[in-house]
């Protein structure tokens, strides 16, 4: 059984997707169609940078989702069909695009919206993010909560075994890092991100999001779409939407969703968008899986092998 998985924030890069769209119409028209939703040239920034303006929230999250679109489309017409889909953070959202429970044009507003206010929700520098590596759950779990003195630090990413990153305040960040190095943590990694993602401090974020996913229209998605939230699947419009509203201020359970889709019987993964960060994180959980990703044209081939 295949699976395909999409990229969060973090993945992204100039000139992501040009060669597609260069190549493939279905592709070119994606990127077209972005443009659209949005009313200006997101395209141009996506082929063309600056790269300093790629990397703000707000569009980064709608350039993602396009091009990982653009390349599920084209998978898509392909006859490529996977058994279930997934997301890491922001990916839950292309991962419902091609599950058709949201149209691709109202997952990029939504998306350049969810940015806007994730951003926001936070002034620049009070947050703060951190990765925790070699130190499980339960310890980074304590780690927060011995260093929270009244302020806002949890675990944010349990991304793959001893690999965990938390948010919240920066004070409150650096803290939990020094008491996880000393419960037995291998190292604390100050992360480069413009807001501490996946905890508390994005409950105004989610309370402004929240009446747009209600008013959005869904349909039954085609394939299971495992949640970040709690790595159950999801297989109707309203349990999609409930747990996107949920995951802004929730931890995203990457590790659990993997596990989810090794107990359901997947045992090839595509990761299809930017990167190698889920292919990365894959590898880790589910030791024995097959895990190709698809960034440019030339990665095609693997996955036609894959599916014949």
């Amino acid at each position: 059984m295949i699976a395909f998985v999409f990229p969060g924030q973090g993945s992204q890069s100039v000139g992501m997707g040009k060669a597609f769209a260069d190549q493939f119409p279905i592709c070119a028209a994606t990127f077209r169609e972005a443009d659209e939703a949005l009313g200006e040239k997101l395209s141009d920034l996506i082929f063309n940078g600056p790269a300093d303006q790629l990397k703000l929230t707000e569009n980064t999250q709608p350039a993602l989702v396009t091009m990982s679109t653009a390349v599920w489309r084209l998978l898509d017409q392909k006859g490529f069909k996977p058994s279930f889909v997934a997301g890491h953070s922001l990916g839950e959202y292309s991962a419902h695009v091609a599950a058709g429970t949201l149209a691709f044009a109202d997952a990029v507003r939504l998306v350049r919206n969810r940015g806007k206010y994730m951003q926001e929700a936070v002034p620049v520098g009070a947050g703060a993010m951190a990765a925790i590596l070699g130190l499980d759950e339960a310890g980074v779990i304590k780690a927060c909560e011995e260093a929270a003195q009244g302020e806002v630090v949890s675990p944010a990413n349990l991304n793959s075994p001893g690999q965990i990153a938390i948010a919240g305040t920066a004070a409150a960040v650096a803290r939990a890092s020094e008491r996880a190095k000393a419960l037995g943590a291998k190292r604390a990694i100050p992360l480069e991100v413009s807001a501490p993602f996946h905890c508390a401090l994005m409950k105004p974020a989610q309370d402004r999001l929240e009446p747009e996913l209600r008013a959005v229209n869904t349909a039954t998605p085609r394939v299971p779409v495992i949640a970040n939230v709690d790595a159950e699947p999801k297989r109707t419009g309203d349990a999609s939407i409930e747990a996107l509203i949920r995951q802004v201020s929730s931890p995203v359970r990457w590790e659990a969703v993997v596990q989810r889709l090794a107990s359901e019987g997947v045992t090839a993964y595509v990761e299809v968008g930017p990167g190698k960060v889920l292919s990365g994180l894959v590898k880790k959980i589910a030791r024995d899986a097959t895990i190709l990703n698809v960034e440019t044209p030339q990665d095609l081939a693997a996955v036609e092998q894959l599916f014949s």
